[in-house]
């Protein structure tokens, strides 16, 4: 996508952050994650979040949003140390990315992807972790092209009474 700015996002973004978020797990997670959980996604209650997050982030996290040549944000990464349980770790993880269900396939996820990792691999992270429900196939392809693998870990992800599976990718960044 020619034009594509990728920037740190602001609590101005929030609102948009949030309902691509919640478009993204709707159209990405029918058929993954139960019906009613999905319908009673919230927009609202999701911008409260980010906000409520963004307002006190230490910085380690970091958010990342993707505007398109009319300035409107398409997309969003966040990611930060990895997470092993309560402790945090010298890895790196990306912890989300979303585009809005209506710009995919067009570039900005590649482009909020490799910023996140960039950034990673310039504050000094070894590797780069994430997780992805086992059963999303477009989602784990799209990070297979970007040289993530599946290391063989996986976790039960309860949501609204039901256990889905995600398996954890990972990618080595250079020193």
């Amino acid at each position: 996508m020619n034009g594509l700015r990728i920037r740190e996002m602001t609590l101005a973004d929030c609102d948009r952050v949030a309902e691509i978020r919640v478009r993204g797990w709707q159209t990405a997670y029918r058929g993954l994650i139960p019906q009613p959980y999905l319908d009673g996604l919230s927009v609202a209650a999701d911008a409260e979040r980010r906000r409520a997050r963004l307002a006190r982030s230490d910085g380690s996290v970091r958010n990342l949003v993707a505007e398109d040549t009319a300035g409107e944000v398409i997309g969003w990464s966040c990611h930060g140390p990895y997470r092993d349980g309560e402790v945090l770790t010298e890895d790196a993880e990306l912890y989300a990315l979303y585009v809005h269900p209506e710009q995919v396939g067009r570039g900005a996820g590649r482009a909020l992807l490799a910023e996140s990792v960039a950034r990673c691999a310039a504050a000094g992270h070894g590797r780069v972790l994430l997780w992805v429900l086992k059963e999303n196939a477009r989602a784990r392809r799209f990070y297979e092209r970007a040289g993530f693998r599946a290391d063989g870990t996986e976790e039960p992800f309860a949501v609204a009474g039901a256990e889905v599976p995600e398996v954890r990718y990972a990618k080595g960044l250079p020193d």
